[in-house]
């Protein structure tokens, strides 16, 4: 009974202390901490350190907890797409039953936890979690995050409709009987599918989950740092701007040396503006404005804007269109995001090498995918193509390392992700996953 807490708490505080503002490990968290509650009552109670009376209470906490945590979990997991304001109340609903249960434990006289009624509602948590789970995974088409999905409910569904079955339908039907034996096993499958798949998928999978999850926190830090950094610049170079006007003013015609030492003052600043300008843009919160866009459509518009770019670096672009499909989304900030895609692949690409470019849809959603035959990231830098101002690019003038850090907050911001596979020597293939919600259908053959 001990290591079974044990375990769940110190999993609950790993969560809390890896990535504490992360929503998705809060609850988790809770979950888990909830879950060890009741096996915490069973060791407390025979040795006299709570009253009897008292452990029905706390156990009702266990029972009433644990699926109310563990179905926001799978919601914020799952990234359902409900307002903030309205997921707000939603949570709030769902813990109503859970209080009127708790109530009711600790207004009846003899704190006996009422078995049926708490079935009524938890059968359905417990239920709707797993079915969320499954659905996130079927319906996900970005290969890492599908995996994480699949993983996750390899390890929660079997154990949850377990804990169900034993818990809830066993103590209505045989009251009394210890179920614990048989609930420690489902834990312990838990624990030994999570350690399997860490070890096997830990330096592909868990690393670079980790190491995104802190991008949204990131991206805030340093937008709010442009912002500062955009009105103080811009601040500045309006007296450089007025200083050097008042000079000219000043000076001869025919002191010509003078007036080209201005003129490169008033380039240079130019050229500071436009550059903090830039990045200011691709930092700031993002705002999308969705609308119907059919996807194949986008990315030649792209390509006809970008042709001089590629004929500049002698590069072929092959555009694989598979499924043509209209998605709801912002086509703004979505062309943008997959011109830095393309810009990245071209950067990669020696003269005359080729690009492909392919737009692909299905029952789980839409794809973009950018693949070049460049040199490829080395496994080690992977993780960090995401963070703000990284670039594996030699040539750092004109760039400033934000352009996955941007596509990856577009993404998100979509509903969907972004996905990124390399081999060194091989090339590299960037994807924008667009989730199946967005799809609003394909293309029929007359549509041009």
């Amino acid at each position: 009974m001990l290591y079974y807490v044990a375990a769940l708490w110190i999993a609950a505080i790993v969560l809390l202390a890896n990535q504490p503002r992360q929503e998705v490990n809060r609850w988790a968290a809770f979950f888990l901490f909830s879950s060890g509650v009741g096996g915490l009552t069973q060791l407390l109670e025979p040795d006299g350190f709570i009253p009897a009376s008292f452990e029905p209470i706390i156990q009702s906490f266990n029972h009433t907890m644990s699926p109310y945590g563990v179905l926001v979990f799978c919601i914020v997991y799952t990234r359902q797409q409900i307002d903030p304001v309205k997921l707000r109340y939603f949570k709030l609903g769902l813990l109503l039953p859970p209080l009127i249960t708790v109530l009711q434990v600790i207004v009846f006289p003899e704190h006996r936890i009422d078995f049926g009624l708490l079935l009524v509602w938890t059968a359905p948590y417990y239920f709707i979690s797993c079915y969320l789970l499954i659905r996130a995974y079927v319906q996900e088409m970005n290969p890492n995050r599908r995996r994480s999905l699949l993983i996750t409910a390899m390890i929660m569904v079997p154990t949850l409709l377990g804990v169900m079955l034993l818990i809830n339908v066993g103590s209505l039907l045989y009251p009394g009987y210890d179920f614990f034996q048989y609930v420690s096993l489902l834990i312990v499958y838990s624990f030994v599918v999570g350690l399997i798949c860490v070890f096997v998928y830990g330096v592909l999978g868990m690393r670079l989950k980790v190491e995104r999850d802190p991008m949204d926190r990131t991206m805030q830090a340093v937008s709010t740092g442009t912002s500062l950094l955009n009105h103080t610049l811009k601040n500045e170079i309006g007296k450089i701007a007025l200083s050097t006007e008042n000079v000219k003013q000043m000076l001869q015609p025919n002191q010509g040396a003078a007036l080209e030492q201005l003129g490169i003052i008033t380039q240079a600043s130019e050229h500071l503006l436009a550059m903090t300008e830039r990045i200011q843009q691709q930092t700031k919160e993002l705002v999308l404005k969705a609308q119907p866009v059919r996807l194949d459509q986008l990315v030649k518009e792209l390509l006809h804007r970008e042709h001089e770019m590629l004929r500049s670096h002698g590069v072929e672009v092959k555009l694989h269109i598979r499924q043509r499909p209209w998605l709801l989304i912002d086509p703004v900030h979505v062309t943008e995001a997959a011109g830095n895609l393309l810009q990245n692949a071209v950067e990669a690409t020696p003269r005359a090498g080729v690009i492909e470019l392919t737009v692909d849809a299905g029952r789980r959603g839409a794809v973009i995918s950018v693949k070049d035959y460049g040199n490829g990231i080395p496994d080690g830098l992977q993780a960090r193509v995401f963070e703000p101002f990284y670039s594996t690019k030699k040539d750092r003038r004109s760039n400033y390392g934000l352009g996955l850090s941007y596509a990856y907050h577009v993404m998100k911001k979509s509903g969907g992700s972004i996905g990124l596979e390399s081999r060194q020597g091989e090339g590299t293939e960037v994807s924008l996953y667009f989730p199946r919600r967005v799809l609003v259908r394909l293309a029929g053959r007359g549509e041009e």
